[in-house]
C-alpha cells in the first residue's frame, strides 16, 4: 500500500499534468502567441520602469541583456512542457505507481523550475549591479505605483 505522502504526491503530479494539459491546449487553439505577446508587454513594462529611472542607454541594453537570458529560460521550459504532460500521463496510466520514477520525476521538475529562478536571481543581481541607487529608488517606486493584483 502506498504510502499518504505518496498518493499526495501522485496527486499533486496529476494536478499538475491536468492543468498542463489544459493551457497545452489552449496554446494550441490560439497558434501559440501567447507568449510572444507576454514577452512584449513584460518588455514594455520593464522600458516603462526604465523610462521613469532615466537610464542610459548603456543600462537600458545591460537590463535588455539580463531580461533577455531570463526569456530564454522560460522558453527552455516552455518547449519542454509537452514532454512533461506526456511523462506524467504515462505515470498515470501505468497498472502500478512507481513511486522511485514519481519522485525522480518530481526531482527533475523540481530542478527545471530552480534553473528558472536561479535566472531571475542572476538577472536581478546583474540590473540591481547596473542602476544606481537613485535609479533602483525609481524603479521600486514605479513597480509600488503599478504593480498588479490587489493592493493593500
Amino acid at each position: 500500500m502506498p504510502s499518504r505522502r505518496t498518493i499526495l504526491g501522485v496527486v499533486a503530479v496529476l494536478g499538475v499534468g491536468l492543468v498542463a494539459s489544459v493551457a497545452a491546449v489552449a496554446y494550441g487553439h490560439a497558434g501559440g502567441g501567447r507568449h510572444g505577446v507576454m514577452k512584449r508587454v513584460v518588455a514594455a513594462t520593464i522600458d516603462e520602469a526604465l523610462d521613469q529611472a532615466q537610464v542610459t542607454p548603456e543600462q537600458r541594453a545591460s537590463v535588455h541583456a539580463s531580461r533577455d537570458r531570463v526569456f530564454v529560460a522560460l522558453e527552455e521550459h516552455r518547449r519542454a512542457r509537452l514532454a512533461r504532460l506526456e511523462e506524467a500521463l504515462a505515470l498515470f496510466e501505468a497498472d502500478r505507481m512507481d513511486p522511485a520514477r514519481v519522485a525522480d520525476y518530481l526531482s527533475r521538475h523540481e530542478a527545471e523550475h530552480r534553473r528558472m529562478a536561479d535566472a531571475i536571481a542572476q538577472a536581478i543581481t546583474e540590473v540591481h549591479a547596473v542602476l544606481t541607487p537613485a535609479q533602483r529608488t525609481a524603479v521600486a517606486d514605479w513597480v509600488r505605483a503599478h504593480r498588479w493584483g490587489p493592493r493593500g
